[in-house]
C-alpha cells in the first residue's frame, strides 16, 4: 500500500450543525451512561445501532452497506464514520468524529483501536450492543480487540432512554402537532377514485414543508406516510399501494413525521362517504377500548395490567382473538427501520412500571378478516407523556365516526 493511503483521518468540514437540543443535554447523556460504565467497571463502549449513536451523539448514519459506530470512554466521545459522508458526521455529532478510509477492509477496526489506544493501552471490557452485532461483526471484533469482553450494554441504554429530558418532550411535541398537519392534508385528500399512494404523497409533503419550516436547520429525510384503503387496512405496517379509493372503504391514516431521529406517530379509522352498521358497530368497541386505555395510562400502572384490563373489552365482545399487537409503545429515537424501546410496550409479555418523564402511544386495534361483516382494520394511536400524577394527551386530531366519515367532494 502506498504511503499516501491514509486509513483515518478528521474532516472537521465547517461548524456544527444545529440542533434541538443543548449541548448541557447532550453532555447528561453522556454523563449518565458514563455512570453507568463505571458502575459496571466497562472500559469503553461501542455503539452500532441507529438509536443509540443518534441518542448519545445526534448524528443519525446512513448506512449503505459501511460499518458506523459510537465510542464512548470516560473522558471522550467519537463518532466512526466513513469518508462517504464528508464533513456532515462531525457537524451532527456532540463529540468528535474520526472518518475511516475505504483503502482497506479492516480500516473500520484500525479506527477502533486507535482511538481505545490499542496496543499499548489496558483495555478489559467492551460494552457493544448484543441485539444489533451481527456474528460477523462480532467475530471481527473479537478478532480486532483480543483479550478484552465484550458485553452487553443494549438493555441498560435502552433503559436510560426510555425516561424522556424536557427538551425530548418538547421535540416530541413539536412531532405530535406535525403529525395532525399531515392528518389533515390527508384527509383533503381522500375522495373516491383517488390512488392510496397520491393520498400519502400529500401526507408526506405536507409534514416535510412543516417540519422544514419550525427548525432554523433540519435534515430532511425519513418523514413517510401509510395511507391503506379496504383489504390493505388489515395490517399496521402495509405499504402504500396504487389502489384506488372507493366509497364505503374502510380507510387507516398513519403519520409519521421524524425529526432529527425521532419518531412521532398520527393513526385513525377513516371511512370514504360512508360506513356500514357492521363496521360502525365495531369502529365504536375499539373507540371505547381507546379511551379506557388513554385513561390507564399513568405513573405506577404496570406494562401486562394495562394489557389484561383492554383485553377484557374485547372478550366482552367476542372481539379478542382479531387484536393484531400490543396496546402502545416508547417514543424516541425510534423509526420503521430502526430503534425499539422494548422494555415499555403495552403487552401481556411486559412488567414494567410506566414512570413520570416516558412518552407512550395508547393504539388499540382490531382486524376482521375479508368475507365477514364489517371486515377490516380499525386502530386509533395517540401519543401521552406520562407526567407525576397522570398522562398528557400531546395529539389533538379527533377520532371516531362523529369526526372520521370523509364526505363526498
Amino acid at each position: 500500500m502506498n504511503d499516501d493511503m491514509i486509513r483515518i483521518y478528521e474532516m472537521n468540514n465547517g461548524e456544527k450543525a444545529f440542533s434541538p437540543f443543548s449541548p448541557q443535554e447532550m453532555d447528561r447523556r453522556q454523563a449518565q451512561l458514563r455512570t453507568l460504565m463505571e458502575d459496571r467497571e466497562i472500559d469503553a463502549c461501542l455503539f452500532t445501532s441507529y438509536h443509540n449513536i443518534c441518542y448519545y451523539s445526534g448524528f443519525l448514519y446512513c448506512y449503505f452497506g459501511r460499518k458506523y459506530g459510537l465510542l464512548v470512554t470516560q473522558d471522550k466521545a467519537t463518532t466512526i464514520a466513513a469518508g462517504i459522508d464528508g464533513g456532515q458526521p462531525w457537524r451532527r455529532t456532540h463529540g468528535d468524529t474520526v472518518i475511516y478510509t475505504d483503502w482497506r477492509r479492516d480500516n473500520y477496526f484500525h479506527a477502533i483501536q486507535s482511538l481505545l489506544g490499542l496496543p499499548n493501552a489496558s483495555v478489559r471490557r467492551v460494552g457493544i450492543e448484543f441485539d444489533h452485532v451481527s456474528l460477523d461483526l462480532l467475530k471481527q471484533l473479537e478478532a480486532a480487540l483480543p483479550g478484552v469482553e465484550l458485553v452487553d450494554i443494549a438493555a441498560d441504554a435502552m433503559s436510560q432512554r426510555t425516561i424522556k429530558s424536557a427538551e425530548e418532550h418538547v421535540l416530541i411535541r413539536e412531532g405530535a402537532r406535525i403529525c395532525d398537519v399531515g392528518g389533515a392534508a390527508l384527509v383533503d385528500a381522500v375522495q373516491a377514485g383517488v390512488t392510496e399512494h397520491e393520498v400519502a404523497i400529500a401526507s408526506t409533503n405536507a409534514m416535510i414543508r412543516e417540519i422544514a419550516k419550525s427548525f432554523p436547520f433540519v435534515e430532511l429525510m425519513d418523514t413517510w406516510t401509510w395511507f391503506q384503503s379496504g383489504i390493505n387496512t388489515d395490517g399496521a405496517h402495509n405499504p402504500v399501494t396504487n389502489k384506488v379509493v372507493e366509497a364505503g372503504d374502510i380507510l387507516s391514516l398513519n403519520c409519521f413525521p421524524m425529526i432529527f431521529g425521532y419518531y412521532a406517530a398520527l393513526e385513525r379509522t377513516l371511512f370514504c362517504e360512508h360506513a356500514s352498521d357492521d363496521h360502525l358497530k365495531l369502529w365504536e368497541v375499539n373507540c371505547h377500548v381507546h379511551r379506557e386505555g388513554l385513561r390507564l395510562i399513568k405513573p405506577g400502572a404496570r406494562c401486562r395490567d394495562i394489557a389484561a384490563e383492554l383485553n377484557d373489552i374485547y372478550r366482552s365482545h367476542d372481539l379478542l382473538k382479531y387484536r393484531s399487537f400490543g396496546y402502545g409503545h416508547s417514543f424516541g429515537v425510534l423509526s420503521h427501520y430502526y430503534g425499539r424501546e422494548a422494555s415499555v410496550e403495552l403487552r401481556e409479555d411486559v412488567d414494567t412500571v410506566l414512570e413520570p418523564g416516558m412518552v407512550v402511544s395508547m393504539e388499540p386495534m382490531i382486524m376482521i378478516p375479508e368475507g365477514e361483516p364489517g371486515a377490516g382494520g380499525y386502530r386509533e394511536h395517540d401519543i401521552l407523556i406520562v407526567t407525576e400524577d397522570g398522562a398528557e394527551n400531546i395529539t389533538g386530531f379527533p377520532f371516531g365516526p362523529e369526526h372520521n366519515i370523509i364526505p363526498k367532494r
